[in-house]
Formats: C-alpha cells, sequence, structure tokens
C-alpha cells in the first residue's frame, strides 16, 4: 500500500480529469449554447469545472509523484502510509469540485482534500530532510 496505490489511483484519476477536459472544449466549441458557456469564462459553473479540471491532474500527477517517492524510500523514510493516505484524500478536493457543481454539494470536501494534500506534501518534505543518507 505504501505508494503503489498512489500511483494507480493517480493514474485513473489523471485519465479521468483528462476526459473530463474533452468535455469542456464540447462545451466550449461544439455544444448548444455554447456562446453563453464562453461569456461565463471567469464566473460561476465555468470557472469552477475549470478549477476542478486543473487541480484534479495536478493532484493525480502529485499522487503518481508521491507514490513513486514512497516506493522508491519506503525503508528510509517514516510515516509512508499516513503520507500515502494524505496523497490519496487530497483526491477529494478536485472532485469536490465537482460534486459542489453539479451535485449541489457543500464545500467541506474541498477543504478536507485541499488541506490533506498540502499536509502530505509538507510532510513528505520534512520526511526527506530528516532522512539518513546511506553511503554506497
Amino acid at each position: 500500500m505504501n505508494g503503489k496505490n498512489n500511483i494507480a489511483i493517480g493514474f485513473l484519476t489523471m485519465g479521468f480529469f483528462m476526459a473530463y477536459g474533452f468535455l469542456l472544449i464540447y462545451l466550449r466549441d461544439f455544444a448548444p449554447g455554447k456562446e453563453e458557456w464562453v461569456n461565463t469564462y471567469s464566473i460561476g459553473k465555468h470557472f469552477e469545472t475549470r478549477l476542478a479540471h486543473v487541480h484534479g491532474n495536478l493532484f493525480a500527477f502529485l499522487n503518481i509523484l508521491i507514490g513513486y517517492l514512497l516506493l522508491h524510500f519506503k525503508t528510509e523514510l517514516s510515516h509512508v502510509k499516513i503520507i500515502s493516505w494524505l496523497a490519496l484524500i487530497g483526491l477529494l478536493m478536485p472532485l469536490g469540485i465537482l460534486s459542489e457543481v453539479y451535485l449541489g454539494f457543500p464545500p467541506i470536501f474541498v477543504l478536507i482534500g485541499a488541506i490533506s494534500m498540502t499536509i502530505s506534501v509538507v510532510w513528505l518534505g520534512i520526511s526527506f530532510f530528516k532522512m539518513k543518507m546511506v553511503s554506497q
């Protein structure tokens, strides 16, 4: 579990948000009423969906990177499992944005995900500073 799931779920999440990008392109360029969609470029649902798309791919990539690093340095780092879980929970941020836009959910998932991902990244950085180098 110490990183493998981050990589797998990261790639799956990235694939989802890449496909979601095609939906956004369709809505901007081909859908009926595309002019209205384009006119709301920086406000409302349009802005929120773009945030979800960008952060979804960013957080997916972070999970892939974090997972790789946790797998590679699992014996030298401490708290690998907690960092792994925090990064995965971080995916609630972009999914929470979509849940807000399409399902009317409250922003609590966005906050939980954003805080969780931030903690995982900072914790991993501190863990690397504290890591003892093994001479080869």
